[in-house]
């Protein structure tokens, strides 16, 4: 790690130090998955709800040619607020750290930082996936290729509702990346708790997820593994008529020529709109929950190593 790239907030690098649980969090959800005030206090709530579990939070982000790894709360709300940030996946890290730009973390990106420095468990809302149509457009996150070279486990509500989740599921099955439902069977659809597939395995404790992340690594093989965490029932959406909303939306970016990086933030804004609001509420809900199994997950793995 080429020191000069990289700078820890004195209360990450004083617990990595010292072996102590550290849960890493993007900050893609704080510049362009949600909208002012809701993504500051979402983001400071989540640091919150992490320490009150025993673990460190170490949000991700990129300022003035560094990876910054646990962020203060000003440089929270700077991208709370700003509208020029970049959002940075694995491909956009060497551009964005060389320019000076300030750029916000995907799932992928914050892998790769959180893995480079040792940090072993990261919570979002939900992994990127095959987008509706891949099959002909080839359109796939990122993520599904660094979770299948990436050594963290990602505490998330399943894969993004916008996304074709059963084609999601068939690459990282390809991709020899365990999907864990975490004390549940099915596998969740972001907003509901259930998308009508089921997960590879499921476990009820944050222990068994510990286990199976020892196991996992201590076997050679790469990569990082899905903790599959449904959004909290009394936040969850009906997925029948959150799919219809869905298609509106989908139907509505296709009408606009949106693609890319700006589909994502597009369908989430008219989702929320489409919605009255309701899935703005289940994305915090979610999010925070995840926080919390998360600290849970990382307090238990950084035990089992140091028995």
């Amino acid at each position: 790690m080429k020191e000069e790239m990289w700078h820890l907030s004195a209360e990450v690098k004083r617990a990595l130090d010292e072996g102590k649980p550290v849960v890493a969090l993007e900050s893609t959800i704080i510049s362009h998955g949600m909208p002012y005030p809701h993504n500051l206090s979402t983001a400071q709530e989540v640091e919150r709800i992490i320490r009150e579990q025993g673990a460190v939070p170490a949000t991700i982000a990129i300022f003035n040619h560094k990876v910054r790894i646990g962020l203060d709360d000003e440089e929270l709300a700077f991208l709370a607020t700003r509208k020029q940030v970049e959002k940075v996946s694995r491909r956009d890290l060497p551009y964005v750290l060389a320019m000076g730009k300030v750029g916000a973390t995907t799932v992928a990106a914050t892998m790769i930082c959180a893995a480079t420095v040792g940090i072993r468990v990261f919570a979002t809302g939900g992994i990127g996936g095959v987008h509706r149509e891949g099959e002909q457009t080839m359109d796939i996150s990122a993520d599904l290729t660094e979770l299948a070279r990436t050594r963290v486990a990602v505490v998330s509500a399943g894969v993004k509702s916008i996304l074709d989740i059963g084609r999601t599921l068939e690459v990282l099955e390809t991709n020899g990346v365990p999907v864990i439902g975490y004390q549940t069977d099915a596998f969740p659809s972001f907003y509901a708790r259930d998308s009508g597939y089921g997960v590879d395995c499921r476990v009820d404790a944050p222990e068994d997820v510990a286990q199976i992340m020892r196991a996992k690594w201590r076997l050679g093989l790469d990569g990082g593994l899905v903790v599959a965490n449904p959004v909290p029932s009394e936040a969850a959406l009906d997925f029948d008529e959150m799919e219809a909303i869905i298609c509106r939306a989908l139907k509505e970016a296709k009408q606009e020529g949106i693609t890319g990086k700006r589909i994502t933030p597009f369908l989430l804004d008219r989702i929320k709109a489409l919605s009255g609001g309701e899935s703005l509420a289940a994305n915090v809900a979610l999010v925070k929950h995840n926080a919390r199994v998360a600290a849970q997950v990382a307090v238990a793995y950084h035990a089992l190593i140091n028995e």
